[in-house]
């Protein structure tokens, strides 16, 4: 089972139970954030909240919209959830001690943290100052428990330079891991061809760029960036980027959730055919909260299509398109039965359990029965891999 990162003995959890390394888990920072965060002279632009008889309003830059619950729904039945409300009735997410007391409730020993990113606004200074502001928080909020947390950082991908100069300071925060947008973005970094009806359009960019652009990933004009990620030994991630769902939209949100799952093989299957992973075979991509049942099918399939294809298109690609599955690339998921029982097949080992925490799908505070009933039937060395292994040394718990 060829993989880029090294496979060594199983290590031990909190209590001498199996370790669990949580491959996805979000936070949010206090709305009131921005205020200690931003430049001095951009706080007087951050959001407010404003009280509502049935919810709250994020009041910004002369707009009101209601108060998401979505990302909070943790521990309530399904029955009760709700896509607006108060500030009150958020599960508290934000402080350390309180994400340490869930972990624990849960079993779960490390964890990944997903989050913000930047402030819905098309002010460019403000827009860029706010991926700093988060990035600057999370790295504070990490440092409460840095054996057991590692923060994912958000940087904008308009310019190669600004993006390398975000390298080096995320860097210096002591960050490992950056978040992508699953394709370059535009000019602005906050036009988007992929709209979303309910989101603006500078969050929508964070994750997913620009998808109509005719700009790639592989291209020459990125490749002094891809340089310094591997220089700095950074792990790449990218959060259902490849096509965003569109949330408040009814008759489009449930298929959009399968889709938002298949469509990270795009933006994997343009790097890979791309030659971006013979340039820079040290790179490490993963697609988080993506599910991993189709990848041991794309590496397949693209092997056959690669075969097929190859000469008259001109790739000039070194190895089949698994070879690069196995090397360069990650996935996470919550639920997958498919996808551990394909572990075993080219595209298929690089995977990593997720709870996804606190957000609607969320496997707490039952995540070990959860793993106990998806795991049944599978090789107990399998079973620490996944749930703990892979992700151990992906996100260098492990270090």
């Amino acid at each position: 089972m060829a993989t880029v990162l090294e496979r060594p003995g199983v290590k031990q959890g909190i209590g001498g139970r199996y370790r669990i390394v949580d491959a996805d888990q979000h936070v949010d920072p206090p709305h009131t954030f921005w205020q200690d965060y931003l430049p001095q002279h951009l706080r007087s632009l951050a959001p407010t909240i404003e009280e509502g008889d049935e919810h709250d309003w994020v009041v910004f830059e002369g707009t009101k919209r209601p108060l998401n619950l979505l990302s909070f729904l943790a521990g309530k039945e399904e029955i009760n959830f709700k896509q607006k409300g108060k500030l009150a009735d958020l599960r508290s997410a934000m402080s350390a001690a309180k994400r340490l007391s869930d972990m624990d409730d849960d079993e779960i020993d490390c964890a990944v943290l997903f989050g913000g990113g930047p402030l819905p606004t098309r002010n460019s200074e403000l827009l860029i100052e706010s991926y700093r502001a988060y990035n600057r928080w999370l790295a504070d909020f990490c440092a409460e428990a840095p054996n057991r947390f590692r923060g994912v950082a958000y940087l904008p991908m308009r310019d190669v330079e600004e993006s390398i100069g975000f390298l080096r300071e995320i860097a210096k925060l002591g960050f490992r891991s950056i978040n992508l947008p699953a394709y370059p973005q535009a000019a602005d970094a906050a036009s988007t061809s992929a709209g979303i009806k309910n989101m603006a359009d500078s969050q929508v960019a964070a994750l997913t760029g620009d998808p109509s652009s005719k700009r790639a990933y592989w291209h020459p004009e990125f490749e002094p960036f891809w340089k310094a990620v591997t220089d700095l030994d950074i792990t790449i991630t990218m959060h259902l980027g490849g096509r965003i769902t569109r949330f408040g939209e009814n008759d489009y949100f449930l298929p959009d959730h399968l889709m938002s799952k298949i469509a990270m093989a795009e933006p994997i299957a343009v790097a890979l055919y791309g030659g971006l992973f013979d340039r820079f075979p040290k790179l490490k991509w993963a697609m988080i909260e993506s599910g991993v049942g189709w990848m041991a099918f794309a590496a397949q399939y693209m092997d056959h299509s690669w075969g097929k294809h190859r000469h008259w298109v001109g790739n000039a690609n070194k190895h089949p398109p698994s070879f690069y599955m196995d090397q360069n690339i990650w996935g996470s998921f919550l639920r997958d039965r498919i996808g551990i029982e394909m572990f075993h097949r080219p595209g298929g080992h690089n995977i990593m359990w997720s709870s996804d925490f606190p957000h609607s799908e969320t496997t707490y505070p039952h995540s070990r029965k959860y793993i106990a009933q998806e795991f049944e039937g599978i090789p107990e060395e399998d079973k620490l891999e996944i749930v703990g292994g892979i992700a151990g040394r992906l996100f260098h718990f492990d270090d």
